[in-house]
């Protein structure tokens, strides 16, 4: 009998998809006992509705994650990480590999004190045969880190900050325009807790002695928006 694994691809790439479907198939070949289904979802929204609907089904194997996605119509969801974070929530077994643009230590380290993926992959670094090898390590248990993620381990360039789903909301939020006053509407923090977050977040970013402007402009260059 075939072992059956579900396996999602989150980004909204066409090219990319069709890179991770040849690898995945290419691994059904090398394994003839291996059947995957794969589904896919391009946006938050949709992504969602996926992760939701298969927790009848016994939840995802395996799941590609882009982290930059258009967010969810209600705001709720604003990246491929708080998907990776309702992922490991909901499906605790599924094994997750980022795949990412970015590559800048403090995205990177940050996703991995959010998600601690089995697989990190930097999509400059990527081709088939790098993928078929990470699918087929992270399947087996292991981990897999492409090059630039496994060289800002080896520089120990990894710090002990962490900014969370109330940061990242707080920054999208402040890009929109959203006024301070409102704030406290759509996060569920006071105007005082949301300025002492402020106050971090322009420390972290080191542009502590500037405006929003300059903090939404640092936050999007790395990526948190």
């Amino acid at each position: 009998m075939k072992q059956q694994q579900k396996v999602l691809i989150i980004d909204d790439h066409p090219l990319i998809c069709e890179q991770y479907i040849k690898a995945l198939q290419e691994v059904m070949t090398e394994n003839e006992q291996l059947n995957m289904r794969i589904e896919s979802a391009g946006d938050c929204d949709t992504a969602r509705e996926k992760i939701k609907n298969t927790l009848i089904e016994g939840g995802w194997d395996l799941v590609f994650l882009d982290i930059r996605l258009p967010s969810s119509k209600d705001r709720k969801v604003l990246s491929g990480e708080d998907l990776g974070e309702m992922i490991r929530k909901n499906h605790p077994l599924a094994k997750i590999i980022v795949a990412t643009t970015f590559n800048d230590n403090y995205r990177i380290q940050n996703i991995f004190k959010s998600l601690n993926p089995e697989g990190f992959l930097i999509k400059n670094d990527l081709d088939t045969k790098e993928l078929v090898n990470a699918i087929q390590k992270i399947m087996q248990g292991g981990v897999h880190y492409s090059n630039t993620v496994s060289s800002l381990h080896r520089k120990q360039m990894f710090t002990e900050i962490k900014i969370d789903k109330i940061d990242r909301q707080i920054l999208y939020e402040l890009s929109l325009g959203t006024r301070m006053k409102d704030l406290p509407k759509i996060v569920p923090l006071s105007i005082a807790g949301i300025e002492k977050r402020k106050r971090i977040l322009k420390e972290v970013f080191d542009v502590e002695d500037q405006g929003d402007k300059a903090l939404i402009m640092k936050a999007r260059e790395l990526g948190f928006i």
